[in-house]
């Protein structure tokens, strides 16, 4: 699909000035001025973050009203539950919460559904037959929690308090909990909304530690070190793919330098199974292996055994665990891609489905856990709105994901009538639908989205950040680069564009894909790099001139020595 390039141009005299304020080289200058970072102590302070950094999380409304709560429930040894979700976010929101609770000597258990037969979040059954059975006095949930309305009365109704933590949207009244920490709320005074729900929990935790302080709890224990638990925030906030901005990037970008040098073991064991060199891992590795790894888990079998994983306390527990967690990943896959090829087969037979705004569809036989990653496929391959939905039971279920411009939450919130059940976010959700509603439903998400959008939000762009010849590519650059990390959402990976490029040589790697030595003349002066095109097909390899490449720029690794490399994204 031809992609539309948009070449960004920031204002040339706050770029002088960065230039010379910060001493940086002027395509970082762009580069800052483009994520509207115009002052000196903005951009030292993003360049160079630092926990010291992070705002008080005591101004998330309730957060007093829950520490309180918990504060109680540890000095008054009550059972505790911690509730959490299926995916990265929730697993390793559990694990920071738990782990801090039994290194306290708290009486904690956790809990996460299981996605296939449970679904999403806390449900009036788990009151029964999860918490009451356990003679549980307080359930805190994590990601998850802020439409459980029924469960909380039924909570309530048994004599057991609920602390909910979450960062999900809320539609309508907040449950009547005892505390409903979820930095989403409106009114939310603190400002938190993008953060991930790990980084809620770890939010609850600076102000749960600072409550005990002031209760004394502290006297005669030692505090737990809270930075440690950063790797654990920065997995499951990469995972979840929220903006990597203000708080989000500190935690982040501390979390992966921590990961780097972790002795945890079940992380080690991951680590390790995916043959990625720890001490130079990076936002990537964990989106493209740690993540998927960690998230087959729930898709193929339970959560809980991503849990385990960050938990152990045994190498060797470890090692199995990572192990199993590889399998469950390559079985995925393969499910996956037979799910895929089945759908694009469908679409080639029925052409009239790629003239709508909208793709929605469905199949009995289709497994629940894989439907968020192949509607992700589909939705990029053709450029809109994607809803699949699994009637194995007769009751569908489905996932759905969206592209930039086109709130999702919000067109599913225009066809909830048609909906049993949904939640999620502008780009991502879930959603249950009765099979009988599916075809009225898949009218009118198409016409919620045509009235939405215009044909120019049907056109994939590609954003440029900087016109760059050869020349100006130097080992002070990339290493300037190097600090606008971690990249993702909100903080997009930089992306180049050079014109005129030679091809020195080029040789097809791994089936599709495309090794390069670019060259580019200026002036007298002739410069070479490496290159690589991923999945560049089969065809092309004849050429030997590039009128532009669009591409960024990474230090290459390798038995010690490090060369800038091109990525190329678009041709």
């Amino acid at each position: 699909m031809k992609k539309e390039w948009q070449i960004l141009s920031p204002d040339a005299r706050l770029v002088e000035n960065l230039c010379r304020d910060i001493k940086c080289h002027p395509a970082v200058a762009s580069i800052l001025v483009n994520r509207h970072i115009f002052s000196a102590a903005h951009a030292s302070n993003f360049l160079n973050t630092s926990l010291n950094h992070l705002n008080s999380p005591f101004s998330i409304k309730d957060m007093d009203a829950a520490v309180e709560r918990i504060v109680a429930a540890i000095l008054r040894k009550e059972k505790i539950l911690i509730f959490g979700d299926y995916d990265v976010d929730g697993i390793t929101a559990t694990t920071i919460l738990l782990k801090f609770f039994r290194r306290i000597g708290a009486r904690v258990s956790y809990y996460i559904p299981h996605r296939m037969t449970e679904g999403f979040g806390l449900k009036k059954h788990h009151i029964s037959n999860v918490a009451l059975p356990n003679a549980i006095n307080l359930i805190i949930t994590v990601d998850c929690g802020s439409e459980g309305h029924d469960a909380v009365a039924a909570a309530t109704d048994a004599g057991i308090d609920m602390v909910i933590t979450d960062h999900h949207m809320i539609s309508g009244i907040v449950p009547r909990a005892v505390a409903v920490v979820n930095p989403r709320r409106d009114p939310d005074p603190s400002g938190f909304g993008d953060l991930a729900g790990v980084g809620v929990a770890f939010y609850l935790l600076i102000c749960l530690r600072k409550k005990l302080r002031d209760a004394n709890f502290w006297k005669f224990r030692k505090e737990p070190n809270l930075k440690k638990y950063l790797d654990l925030v920065a997995l499951g906030t990469l995972a979840d793919m929220v903006p990597l901005t203000r708080e989000n990037r500190i935690l982040t970008k501390t979390g992966v330098k921590l990961i780097r040098s972790t002795r945890r073991r079940g992380l080690n064991a991951l680590i390790a199974v995916c043959g990625i060199d720890k001490h130079a891992i990076d936002a990537d590795d964990i989106a493209f292996y740690l993540a998927p790894r960690l998230n087959a888990s729930g898709r193929m079998d339970h959560a809980s055994i991503a849990v385990e994983l960050l938990i152990a306390e045994e190498d060797q527990q470890a090692r199995e665990i990572a192990h199993s967690l590889d399998r469950l990943n390559e079985a995925r896959r393969n499910i996956e891609n037979k799910v895929l090829i089945q759908i694009l087969d469908h679409l080639k037979k029925n052409p009239d489905l790629l003239r709508k705004n909208s793709l929605v569809l469905s199949d009995r036989n289709w497994p629940l856990g894989i439907l968020g990653i192949v509607a992700a496929r589909i939705m990029k391959q053709f450029y809109r709105p994607v809803v699949l939905v699994t009637t194995a039971d007769g009751i569908g279920k489905g996932s759905a994901r969206s592209i930039p411009g086109i709130n999702l939450h919000e067109g599913l919130s225009a066809c909830e009538d048609h909906l049993e059940n949904f939640g999620g976010h502008s780009m991502a959700a879930g959603l249950n639908i009765r099979e009988e509603n599916i075809e009225p439903f898949k009218t009118r998400f198409e016409h919620v989205v045509s009235r939405m959008t215009s044909p120019l939000d049907f056109i994939p762009k590609i954003t440029i950040d900087y016109r760059l010849d050869f020349a100006d590519i130097s080992d002070r650059l990339m290493d300037e680069l190097e600090l606008l990390k971690p990249f993702g959402v909100g903080n997009h990976e930089p992306l180049f564009m050079t014109e005129n490029v030679g091809i020195a040589s080029s040789k097809q790697v791994g089936g599709h894909h495309r090794q390069m030595v670019l060259k580019q003349k200026t002036g007298e002066t002739e410069k070479r790099f490496n290159a690589i095109q991923f999945n560049a097909g089969n065809t092309g390899f004849e050429t030997k001139y590039f009128e532009k490449i669009a591409y960024r720029l990474r230090w290459n690794r390798w038995n010690g020595r490090k060369n800038a490399q091109i990525v190329i994204e678009e041709t």
